[in-house]
């Protein structure tokens, strides 16, 4: 699973993602402008459908994604 989160992708819908336990580097697009943001315990990132994003984990995280079956 890790190998689909370390590249830039956009999910065919909505995509919730939940850091259980260390930290992620998230990384994602607006308009075209890269942003990022920190993820720790407890965080939650939501990518609405067509947003491009990608995960760098720190370490090995213990992280929850829910996402609909299929979706890249």
């Amino acid at each position: 699973m890790l190998i689909s989160l370390i590249r830039w992708h956009v999910n065919d819908g909505e995509e919730v993602f939940v850091v259980l336990d260390g930290v992620v580097d998230m990384f994602y697009k607006e308009n075209g402008i890269e942003q990022s943001a920190l993820l720790q315990i407890g965080d939650i990132f939501y990518a609405s459908i067509g947003t491009e994003h990608v995960a760098h984990p720190r370490g090995a995280p213990r992280i929850l994604v829910i996402e609909s079956e299929g979706s890249v």
